[in-house]
Order: structure tokens, then sequence, then C-alpha cells
């Protein structure tokens, strides 16, 4: 299977294993079976198609790993093209399952698994964004490094994102990943797609920032043992 082929499925696996429990299952599991939802998800694919294109399934891990050194410039370009279109596909299929509900599906009442801030200000959800993609990819790039436990990689990185949305779903909504934003988005309406901006910038931002500093690390570790 081609890693771009690869991301894609990752990607639409992710958002529509993981929104589909926020849409259709959110009463009778609550937000701990969200947060495992997308966790497990991560871990399926991890151990799936990890071995094809390191189930980056994320367009922020991707900048991550391509600042980190760890991917070229054409990989990264391919990366988030599959993983946009992934979550943009996943969320297509599960508003047209919602379509099929007896006495139809108000998107406006019920929402469509769309990230945003409401409880909290929009300081918040990007600090929440920001500082949780950053310890994200810090476990990621760690977890994947030479010399690591690559076996329990996928289930550490899986529990890593369980992690994260129960910290913050009420804060953000705990989207650490553009794709999975920009799909439900689409479908969700006008509010949603005005704040989808923080879902791409605050993850990238804490992204990019986790890559540098490991990046910064392995050069000055290779430093002082040449």
């Amino acid at each position: 299977m081609h890693k771009y082929v690869a991301e894609f499925i990752g990607t639409f696996a992710l958002v529509f294993f993981g929104c589909a429990t926020v849409i259709f299952m959110r009463a009778e599991v609550g937000l701990l079976g969200v947060a495992f939802a997308f966790g497990l998800s991560v871990i399926a694919m991890a151990y799936s198609i990890g071995n094809i294109s390191g189930a980056h399934l994320n367009p922020a891990v991707s900048l991550g790993m391509l600042i980190a050194g760890r991917m070229s410039p054409r990989d990264f370009s391919g990366y988030i093209v599959a993983q946009f279109i992934g979550g943009i596909a996943a969320a297509a299929v599960l508003y047209l399952i919602a379509e099929g509900k007896v006495g139809g599906y108000d998107v406006a009442a019920n929402g469509f698994a769309q990230n945003g801030w409401g409880q909290y200000n929009v300081l918040s959800a990007f600090v929440f964004e920001a500082a949780a993609t950053f310890l994200f990819l810090t476990v990621i790039l760690g977890a994947t490094q030479n010399g690591a436990a690559s076996a329990y990689a996928g289930l550490v990185i899986g529990l890593t994102l369980v992690a994260i949305h129960l910290a913050g779903i009420a804060v953000s909504g705990a989207s650490v990943n553009p794709a999975r934003s920009l799909g439900p988005a689409l479908f969700a309406g006008p509010d949603a797609l005005s704040q989808v901006w923080l879902y791409f910038v605050a993850p990238c931002f804490g992204a990019a920032l986790s890559g540098y500093v490991f990046k910064a690390g392995v050069t000055r570790q290779v430093a002082a043992t040449a």
C-alpha cells in the first residue's frame, strides 16, 4: 500500500470513529468514551499502517516530523493532502449516515462533532491546543526514535491522545489535528468554519516547536559524542 493512501485511510478512520462517537453515541458513552474512541483509533491505525507511513494521521504531526528532520518536504506535502482528504471524506460519510436518521438530523441543534470554544475564551482554547500538541509531538518523536521500545509506540501515542481529550474537551474540543477539525466544520456550518483557523494555527505552532526542540536536542547529542 502506498504511504499516501495509508495516510488517507488512517485519517479517515480516526475522524470516522472519533467523530461518529461524538455524533451518534456521546450520550451513551460520555466524554470518557469519546476520548477512548479517538485514542483507540490511533492505536488501531498505528499497528495496521504504521509500518507503511508511520501513521501520522495529522498535518500537525507531519509538520513536527518535517521540522525534526524525520521526513522530506515532498512527503510532507503528500501526507497533508492525503490527511485533509481523508478527514473530509470521513465527515462526508458521517453526514450521509446522519441524514438517514428517522425524523432527520438537525446539525444546527445537535452539532456535527466540530471543534470550538464556548465555555472558555479563544486564548484558553489556543493555549490548550498549542500546549497539548507540543506534548503530543514530544511523545510521538520520543516513542518512535531510534532505541525506543517501538513495539509499544502505538499504544503510548494512542493513550496520550486519550489523555489529551480527557484534559481538554471542555476547553477547545481537544483537536490537536487540523484535518480532524476541518472535515466536520465543512458540514457544521459557518460558525464552525469561523473558528477552524485556531485548529490550524495552534496545533501547528505546538508541533513546530516540539520538532525544533527535538532536532536541537539530537544535534547537541551528536555533537557531544563526536
